[in-house]
């Protein structure tokens, strides 16, 4: 009866925050499209930062500045916001799967080979580091994949929702919610500026798994490869869905088993160490017994935060969409240099196919809304459907850039609650971080390089 209760209550103050949370992204989201990219030269290489960038760093700022602090409800409200944000960002993907599947058909076997990238990316070079930097069986949890949140649900069910695996996977997530999008962003803006690289093998590499991190990568590429835009688009959402959905199962009986076995053998020998120096006893000392204890406790506290900043602020899908039109509208006219009745009717086909794929999802019960939204978008602006030329003359109005810049100012606005579990988690997770995703989207463009080469 309580929980009913204190989710009303939640859902209550939800839906009366909502509109100053929204008002606030609203005007960083149109102050920094306004910015527009800014073009850096490195000499070896040139990086752009992009609105959406701007947009997470001002929304941070806001987010964790004390002048006047930002609420955690209203924190939790752009969190939830967020998670409705991506699905429209996915449909807006959608029509660029369409146009692109001869592309991704001619693709192939590299389409699926360059997998093999984000899955030993991490593992290969960001496991290794862990253990040197002293991460402890957090390693495991932190290196074995950067599929985001299928990566919880693997690693609780394998060792404990209060194991060090899972705090390692806790850790990855919140770096990359931080960083992810920023340094992927400086990252393929250098390397596409290599010219080195076929551009769809670059876009291939962009589907890391992270809806955000894969659409500021492909904007780098695009910007480096402007004349390819629809065919990168396409190739990064199809390698993002195809990460996302083998995710899970590859993670749980390979990335998973090998990350464990990996860390265990690169450990093992430290461990025999301390055998043979009589350094690990069958009988605990009362001194190691006493710092289990103060290490129950640690973990205890790491939890409390963890609920408390990650508690979960429903609010009603009418009031998400409604908001979310309102904000992607105005980023869209200003991206466009003004409004027009096509940004219009684009929004309006973007939140039919959401809200039929969320009623398909919740008639089936086995199936993603994501996967019915990739599914039908794709195909009603493919070829092949009788109506695709009239939606997709609509629909590419809308820049998708500006959702991605709306999605990521609100992420921005929603991370000063996570502030203090990356302090408690400590700094090494960001080398290590840097390297799993340098490593996930470096060694499968890679990958996808000479798979391209070979079915071409």
């Amino acid at each position: 009866m309580s929980t009913s209760i204190e989710t009303k209550r939640t859902d209550k103050a939800g839906t009366r925050l909502t509109i100053p949370i929204a008002a606030l992204a609203f005007v960083i989201a149109l102050a920094v499209q306004f910015i527009g990219q800014v073009k850096i030269d490195l000499g070896i290489g040139a990086i752009i930062i992009f609105p959406m960038v701007w947009g997470l760093i001002l929304g941070l700022l806001v987010s964790i500045q004390k002048f006047k602090p930002l609420g955690l409800d209203l924190q939790r409200v752009a969190a939830a916001l967020v998670g409705v944000a991506v699905l429209l960002l996915v449909a807006r993907l959608a029509f660029n799967i369409g146009p692109s599947l001869p592309s991704l058909i001619k693709a192939g076997p590299a389409l699926l080979l360059q997998e093999v990238g984000h899955l030993l990316g991490t593992v290969v070079l960001a496991l290794p580091l862990a253990v040197l930097l002293r991460m402890g069986k957090a390693t495991v949890g932190a290196t074995f994949s950067l599929d985001r949140e299928p990566s919880f649900a693997m690693v609780s069910e394998k060792y404990g929702p209060d194991s060090d695996q899972y705090r390692g996977v806790l850790a990855m997530y919140v770096f990359g919610t931080l960083f992810g999008a920023i340094f992927i962003t400086l990252l393929t803006s250098l390397v596409a500026n290599w010219k080195i690289f076929d551009p769809l093998a670059l876009a291939m590499g962009a589907g890391v798994g992270s809806g955000s991190m894969m659409a500021a990568s492909a904007a780098s590429i695009i910007a480096a490869y402007p004349g390819d835009q629809e065919a990168i688009l396409g190739m990064a959402a199809i390698s993002n869905l195809i990460t996302t959905i083998l995710g899970v199962y590859v993670g749980i009986y390979i990335a998973l088993p090998v990350a464990d076995r990996f860390y265990k053998l690169l450990t093992r020998n430290k461990e025999t160490a301390k055998v043979a120096a009589g350094t690990a006893p069958l009988e605990r000392s009362a001194a190691e017994l006493e710092q289990d204890g103060i290490q129950a406790e640690e973990n205890r506290r790491f939890r409390e935060e963890v609920a408390k900043s990650s508690a979960a602020m429903k609010l009603p899908l009418w009031l998400s969409l409604s908001v979310l039109t309102v904000l992607g509208v105005g980023t869209a006219a200003v991206a466009a240099k003004g409004l027009s009745l096509s940004i219009l009717a684009g929004y309006g086909i973007m939140l039919a196919l959401v809200l039929v794929s969320l009623l398909l999802a919740r008639i089936t019960r086995k199936v993603s809304a994501i996967v019915f939204i990739t599914t039908i978008g794709a195909y009603i602006s493919s070829p092949w459907f009788f109506g695709s030329g009239v939606l997709n003359e609509a629909v590419k109005a809308v820049d998708f850039l500006s959702i991605a810049t709306v999605m990521l100012t609100l992420a921005g606005l929603s991370l000063g609650k996570d502030i203090p579990l990356l302090r408690n988690i400590g700094w090494k997770i960001i080398p290590v971080g840097l390297v799993a995703i340098t490593a996930s989207f470096l060694l499968s463009t890679v990958i996808a390089e000479f798979a391209l080469g070979l079915w071409h």
